[in-house]
């Protein structure tokens, strides 16, 4: 748990008063019915210690990616995999792109890295383009660090820049580390997992967390066919790190295609509404292509907001972005006219 640390997320509905939480962008319809009834059925095994080596959930993640079991390994979720990889790893030297999520950089400190941001700008949407594969060429860091879509930004990069980075990377020796949890609910987003066995470099980090709103019971998973790499950070967590309830959870959760389905239908319907709305105020809003969008509005927005229990994620500590940009999940329309409400309310409109 954190003690004496600040928490660098948003989700954080503890410290009373928040009724809507537009601040964690998971699934806006909460957890399917069949995992919380795998988990119900579960809970008898308590009094066992979880399978160690994840066994039946590696086998259902290897059917539902179309990939060999050696390339999995499982964690406490994302979070987890990330510092993992970073302790085995340990380069000297990193290139994230600002802004990004902010567990890559933390991880990379605790292992004494150098970490470089590229730089994204607010004049084509914080997009990443060809000149990223420039900047790579000059600086040739030891690991590259990308999340697609981006958090906070949502934008997906194009598959083919993205070839050409791991090409780059793959004759460079360089290691290409990519987030791809929220890809499942992006628009058309592709995996990379195609190249995994060309390019051992390659690491693509999943989670159960958003697409299947499955945050409190933290399970993640990664995706790579360096086996050593994958032992190395075996050795960095505890044998029992997924718990027997994430285990039966993540399971059931593979099995969900069609909440999956329905999920990106009403994300597809209400993200182009809550962008137009927020846009009705005035605010510059990028575009996004998942469950997510980032704005620039005012200063004290969040903290007005807060007051009337409504939380959003102040983005003022990413790289690259400064006071008065917000992140907001795109959830059901009822909620989303309730933050509208709430947005004009404080604007006096």
């Amino acid at each position: 748990m954190l003690y004496g640390l600040s928490n660098p997320h948003g989700g954080d509905i503890y410290g009373g008063g928040v009724t809507l939480d537009f601040s964690a962008n998971t699934n806006p319809y909460g957890t399917p019915e069949g995992v919380l009834n795998e988990v119900k059925a579960a809970l008898p095994e308590m009094h066992r210690y979880p399978d160690p080596y994840c066994r039946c959930l590696v086998d259902a993640i290897g059917e539902f990616e179309g990939v060999d079991k050696k390339y999995i390994l499982c964690g406490s979720g994302a979070a987890e995999l990330i510092y993992a990889y970073c302790a085995a790893v340990r380069p000297k030297t990193a290139l994230e792109l600002a802004p990004t999520f902010s567990e890559y950089s933390l991880g990379l400190s605790r292992v004494g890295c150098a970490v470089k941001h590229y730089y994204l700008t607010p004049d084509n949407d914080f997009r990443l383009d060809e000149h990223f594969l420039y900047h790579l060429e000059d600086t040739t860091p030891e690991a590259v660090f990308l999340c697609n879509p981006n958090n906070p930004t949502g934008a997906l990069i194009e598959l083919e820049l993205l070839e050409r980075i791991l090409d780059f990377c793959g004759k460079s020796e360089i290691r290409l580390f990519l987030d791809e949890c929220f890809l499942d609910l992006s628009d058309n987003g592709q995996s990379m997992k195609a190249y995994l066995r060309d390019y051992p470099n390659l690491f693509l980090l999943k989670a159960f967390t958003k697409s299947y709103g499955m945050a409190g019971i933290r399970l993640g998973y990664c995706l790579c066919s360096d086996s050593e790499l994958l032992t190395a950070m075996a050795r960095e967590v505890q044998p029992w790190n997924v718990s027997s309830l994430a285990q039966a959870a993540g399971i059931a959760a593979l099995k969900e295609a069609d909440f999956l389905n329905r999920t990106k239908e009403l994300i597809q319907t209400e993200r182009p509404w809550l962008k137009a709305q927020l846009e009705g105020f005035g605010f510059r809003v990028c575009p996004s292509s998942v469950n997510y969008l980032l704005f620039q509005g005012p200063t004290d927005l969040h903290r007005k907001l807060k007051e009337k229990g409504i939380a959003i994620r102040n983005c003022d500590n990413y790289p690259g972005l400064c006071s008065g940009w917000y992140r907001v999940a795109v959830r059901r329309h009822e909620e989303n006219e309730a933050l509208i409400a709430a947005i004009g309310g404080s604007l006096g409109v």
